[in-house]
């Protein structure tokens, strides 16, 4: 079943206010995660720009700051047409594209269609594991030694995440971020960003081609894909730029099974040796690998391992 997110306040840090960016008011930065019908200060900026207009209607002129206030849509249409922003750039969604609509977003083709990648969370159908000595891998899935995984699903289009391994060995994540929708992103490198209080790490790409979706809830909530790395904290969407050769690279099934066999080995022993006899939860490692042994250290951890 398809879910709709809610809108909810960003924990990121606040970015540059819509009017702020439109050069209406000076410095106004954003909290509530550009959900403008709830923001108090919107309501308020609207309210004395569709005075100002109905006063400037009537043939009379409003002094002061307040009677330069204008709709930042109608700052905007000042510039030429391949200057302004449309309101996904400018609410971080996108790179720089631009509104060739008049800000009529409802009449809109492009916003339609970001509204349907961005704002619906996909449902990826459950899916077979093998447990490679406690660890998930799934079956049909492709992996990256960065460890990333790809699903190859219909229509040419390729979805991208982070494998069950990689999720424990760092714990529980504070965001996870990638790149825009339309980026070119090639196999090999670090375009997913992940962060955990103050240490980030990044996750090598599996494949090569054009981001056509995100999971935008993975910015909020990280953990989700520490909770389900392979259905609903899936990463990104990608339409691949050459599939076949980038697949030669990857492994699936038993050649998955070998690589996840050997880098659980190797993590056994770097415990081992950084922090005495293992301690063992069930005889398997536990969800937050680096949460109950920091000493192992959070470079060492993704260096090894994410191959960063």
């Amino acid at each position: 079943m398809e879910s709709t997110i809610q809108n909810r306040r960003s924990r990121e840090e606040p970015r540059p206010c819509i009017w702020m960016q439109a050069e209406v008011v000076g410095k106004k930065t954003c909290n509530r995660n550009y959900n403008c019908p709830e923001c108090p200060f919107d309501r308020a900026m609207k309210n004395m720009a569709n005075e100002n207009k109905r006063i400037t209607k009537a043939g009379r002129t409003q002094r002061g700051k307040r009677g330069s206030i204008i709709s930042w849509k109608d700052k905007l249409k000042e510039l030429p047409t391949w200057k302004r922003p449309c309101i996904h750039n400018m609410k971080g969604h996108i790179d720089f594209r631009a509104c060739t609509n008049e800000y009529g977003c409802a009449d809109c083709e492009f916003d339609q269609y970001f509204s349907d990648q961005y704002t619906v969370i996909a449902t990826v159908r459950p899916i077979n594991y093998m447990q490679i000595k406690g660890f998930k891998v799934p079956q049909g899935y492709y992996l990256h030694r960065g460890h990333s995984w790809l699903k190859i699903e219909e229509g040419a289009e390729a979805r991208v995440g982070i494998d069950d391994f990689a999720l424990r060995l760092l714990g529980p994540l504070d965001r996870i971020e990638s790149p825009l929708i339309g980026k070119e992103i090639y196999q090999d490198q670090p375009d997913i960003s992940v962060y955990r209080t103050k240490n980030k790490a990044n996750v090598l790409s599996p494949i090569s081609g054009v981001i056509t979706s995100i999971n935008p809830r993975l910015r909020e909530t990280g953990r989700l894909a520490n909770d389900d790395p392979y259905t609903e904290g899936w990463v990104m969407t990608i339409h691949p730029k050459n599939l076949r050769e980038d697949l030669k690279n990857l492994m699936i099934n038993r050649e998955s099974e070998r690589f996840m066999g050997e880098e659980v080995e190797h993590l056994y022993d770097l415990v081992e040796e950084t922090a005495g006899p293992l301690a063992a939860d069930g005889g398997y490692l536990g969800h937050d690998i680096y949460g109950s042994m920091p000493q192992i250290g959070w470079k060492n951890l993704t260096g090894l391992f994410l191959k960063t």
